[in-house]
């Protein structure tokens, strides 16, 4: 065999070794859709309520047809999402798998696979901003996209923000306890703020946001909360300044989205009494390339691309990415906004860092 074709062999079977992986991701893109779809339809839910059922108990009992509800077991136990016993035909949604499929939990991720497919409505904007520039506007996202993020980072706010990230945080949690004065920057649909006057009803809290649809389905979550007495939402651009004085702000995951992040971390700064604390969530990234390699990094960047990015750009902006205000670069950032202290608060979060940030 000369060395020719030996460098031949050797190449078809890397090529047959890639297809393989690419499969493998292929697959892994469709069992997120089914996986959207079982959430949506009430499947998963029915499934974690029930024993082991068959195609024609699950589709009576959610309403759905037996066919289709059939075919989508079958793609979902082929997945290992699913146990099948072939001698009752029947499907078993297993104990571990339902804290992440249909339960609410801080590894649910239904929020997330509804998310991912609201996406998919700005994918020819997106491509177009990739011949022409620019980027895609908030306006663009739909429903899914919002709600479904919002369902996924409830996992955070509602098991971990009070329980767990803020008594990690000793200074920030006696503030707390005593009645601060809050400000939340880019606060969503307010979960985290409207958590927060829960779980310390002595403060008074104030979420600000650029995008009036989620300020609007703040304000109607206060109310149904029963928190409206002492938590606001304000349509407002921290890049032109932040109203009034505050023992603490936070942010969550929001810095590496905004078009002008270093003058939002200044606003962030003026706007903090002299012993006050900036609470920052953001993404457990590294400025280092070759760190984020992997399934999580992946989809960091798939993500930047799909919304944090293009945002970003959309505005004219700094356009940080989803990996952008990684450690290196929040140290680097705060400094230059004239904050004294960064320290990184170890909570061991494969998707976030909890940093507690001081004059």
């Amino acid at each position: 065999m000369t060395t020719a074709e030996i460098t031949v062999e050797a190449s078809a079977a890397a090529v047959e070794e890639f297809a393989g992986r690419v499969t493998s991701d292929t697959s892994a893109w469709m069992v997120t859709t089914m996986a959207m779809l079982g959430d949506r339809l009430g499947l998963w839910r029915a499934l974690a309520d029930s024993d082991a059922v068959t195609s024609t108990e699950l589709a009576a009992c959610t309403g759905t047809s037996e066919r289709y509800v059939r075919e989508w077991l079958s793609s979902m136990a082929s997945h290992g999402y699913l146990n099948y016993d072939e001698s009752t035909a029947r499907f078993t949604l297993p104990a571990e798998h339902v804290p992440v499929l249909a339960a609410d939990s801080p590894v649910y991720f239904g929020g997330l696979h509804q998310a991912l497919y609201g996406l998919t409505g700005v994918l020819g904007q997106v491509a177009e901003a990739f011949r022409a520039g620019g980027g895609v506007p908030l306006a663009a996202y739909g429903e899914d996209w919002w709600h479904g993020l919002e369902r996924f980072t409830a996992g955070s706010f509602d098991h971990l923000l009070t329980q767990v990230w803020v008594p990690a945080m000793p200074q920030v949690h006696a503030k707390l306890a005593l009645g601060a004065h809050v400000a939340d920057v880019g606060c969503g649909r307010g979960r985290a703020l409207i958590g927060l006057a829960r779980a310390f009803p002595a403060g008074r809290y104030v979420g600000f946001d650029v995008h009036p649809e989620s300020i609007a389905a703040a304000r109607a979550a206060a109310l149904e909360a029963g928190v409206a007495d002492r938590v606001r939402f304000e349509v407002c651009d921290a890049a032109a300044g932040i109203p009034g004085e505050y023992d603490i702000v936070t942010t969550f995951d929001v810095i590496h989205d905004l078009a002008e992040p270093a003058t939002v971390l200044k606003a962030i700064r003026v706007a903090l009494r002299p012993d006050g604390h900036y609470v920052c969530v953001d993404i457990n990234a590294s400025h280092h390339l070759p760190d984020n390699a992997g399934a999580l990094g992946a989809y960091f960047y798939g993500v930047s691309i799909l919304y944090c990015l293009t945002t970003s750009l959309a505005q004219h902006g700094a356009g940080l990415g989803t990996c952008g205000f990684n450690e290196h670069t929040a140290r680097e950032l705060c400094a230059q906004a004239g904050f004294g202290t960064v320290t990184k608060v170890e909570i061991g979060n494969p998707f976030n860092n909890l940093y507690e940030i001081t004059l």
